[in-house]
């Protein structure tokens, strides 16, 4: 139990249900369909559904879904759902390079994917849901319509993407007061999104991939110099998946299979558990141990996971203990490796999370996003679609896994998780942060499982990330100077976090006592609530 004359929070307990998501008001409406007779996978989509109104930055329909349900919390029936976009059918390497384009840009229509959320929350709310999508919808749409207060933490990523908003006039006029972005605690609408909820909401995913949805999103892509066409949306599909998973000191570890990189958490976690545990989560042995793993598993990462109809990626290899073994052997513990090596397969034929769990103790770990804060920063003028801009995940290089092709989906960041003991479901959680993800779920998992921290102090402890864009390790401010004097002495690349490092929620259950607790990132605005 924490010291309660610290600053914190306490874990929220309960017996019935329970939610928690990264902003209250979405953590609410999970509750309150909950409490109408709802299950955790509409509760879910709800939240989703919200935090898509009052979280623009973070997420929204023109975004991707992926999903993680265990029907009455059974191990053995986890149903995966991958609801990530594709490339338009027009794209190919060739096209890109006659035009000049050497990379894809983040405000540019080729960084748009189709949107896959809408079509994941209608194929899970059909098959496993118990209300309609009217009732699961009806919150998001009051808030569009009537307004939603903006809270600490959104206010910031609104700071953070100033520029990117004003870019485009229907975004600027959607979110800013004249020019500026508005005050915390100011009512903020979206009359756009409201209307196109309400038709999904009354046509499903018909009503937002075909009809005048569509063709308004097909129009705004294609005046910006898009390749897309109203066929790439009608024929929009997400896909159930079965999901991946490893061992990690006698838990089973759940993910969802490539194009996510849950491959990466997995990895990690098979590394990790070779190696002694240190006697302090934020000792330098410790820290030094994590950036070199992720050193190497991101390396993996770039070089093999992608679209698996496109590519072979070596899943069997990447979790063998074979390989495990000779990322092992790779780290010096003395000090950080100058050269990253490239292991060989053998040959083989800014995101919302949200978890809520129900009475019935069905299980859902969801999560949602347009990959970078306010995504690809286009906005449709009648919709108020804003796109994702998961399209820079491709390459414009043949050699690349993830060389973009016609329909091919991007090596996709989000990766929602479970975790199971004795065939039954005892921990869904979800870390927020782009590239952050995978290392943030092997951290939260170590700082539960091996150090027992409970399940909000595992969220209030301090991150660090071997980011493999910058080849920087970003440390939060709770790490000590000393500690980061000896990493640089080690020859880490330390750097101070411009920002909080990710975001997640948790919720353990203990099926002895039949008791849920839950906790929310401080680093966010969010709650976990039970009932």
């Amino acid at each position: 139990m924490r010291n309660l004359q610290y600053p914190g929070r306490s874990p929220v307990y309960s017996a019935n249900g329970m939610a928690a998501t990264s902003h209250p008001l979405s953590t609410q409406a999970a509750i309150d369909i909950l409490k109408k007779g709802g299950n955790a996978l509409d509760a879910a989509i709800a939240a989703c559904a919200v935090q898509c109104v009052v979280e623009p930055g973070s997420t929204g329909i023109g975004g991707d879904c992926f999903c993680l349900y265990a029907p009455h919390g059974n191990a053995d029936e986890i149903i995966g759902f991958n609801g990530s976009g594709r490339a338009p059918k027009a794209a190919k390497v060739e096209w890109y390079l006659d035009q000049g384009i050497r990379n894809i840009e983040r405000q540019s229509p080729h960084a748009v994917t189709i949107p896959g959320a809408i079509d994941a929350w209608c194929q899970l709310n059909n098959d496993h849901g118990v209300l309609s999508l009217r009732e699961v919808l009806s919150s998001a749409i009051s808030y569009a319509r009537e307004g939603f207060p903006l809270s600490p933490r959104v206010c910031f990523d609104f700071e953070t993407q100033h520029a990117i908003i004003k870019s485009d006039s229907t975004l600027a006029q959607t979110f800013l007061v004249n020019d500026n972005v508005p005050k915390v605690g100011t009512l903020m609408r979206q009359p756009l999104l409201a209307q196109t909820l309400e038709v999904v909401a009354e046509k499903g995913r018909e009503g937002f991939y075909s009809g005048d949805i569509m063709q308004d999103m097909v129009r705004t892509l294609q005046e910006q110099g898009g390749l897309h066409t109203q066929e790439d949306f009608v024929e929009a599909c997400g896909e159930y998946v079965v999901p991946i998973s490893c061992d990690f000191h006698g838990y089973q570890v759940y993910q969802c299979p490539p194009n996510s990189q849950g491959i990466i958490t997995l990895l990690l976690l098979n590394t990790l558990a070779g190696f002694e545990l240190d006697n302090e989560v934020l000792s330098v042995e410790r820290i030094h141990k994590e950036i070199e793993i992720g050193r190497l598993a991101y390396q993996d990462r770039f070089l093999y996971v992608s679209d698996p109809a496109y590519s072979n990626v070596p899943v069997e290899w990447m979790l063998s203990e074979e390989h495990a073994k000779e990322m092992r052997a790779a780290i010096n513990l003395e000090h950080a490796m100058k050269k990253i090596p490239k292991f060989t397969a053998t040959q083989h034929k800014d995101t919302v999370y949200i978890t809520v769990v129900d009475s019935d103790r069905n299980v859902c770990s969801f999560i949602n996003s347009l990959f970078y804060g306010f995504g690809s920063g286009i906005m449709t003028q009648k919709s108020g679609v804003l796109f994702n801009n998961r399209g820079t995940s491709f390459s414009l290089n043949h050699k690349n896994a993830n060389c973009i092709e016609s329909g091919k989906r991007p090596m996709h960041t989000l990766i929602p998780g479970l975790v199971s003991k004795n065939g039954n479901v005892v921990l869904s959680y979800g870390v927020m942060g782009g590239h952050y993800q995978a290392f943030g779920h092997m951290q939260l998992l170590s700082r539960l499982l091996d150090y027992e921290y409970d399940i909000q102090e595992v969220q209030d402890l301090p991150r660090w990330f071997p980011n493999p864009i910058t080849g920087e390790v970003q440390v939060e401010d709770g790490i000590s100077d000393h500690t980061k004097e000896e990493l640089l002495a080690m020859g880490h690349n330390i750097v101070s976090a411009l920002r909080p490092i990710g975001g997640s929620q948790a919720i353990s259950i203990d099926w002895q006592n039949g008791v849920l607790s839950g906790g929310s990132d401080p680093r966010k605005d969010g709650c976990a609530i039970g009932y």
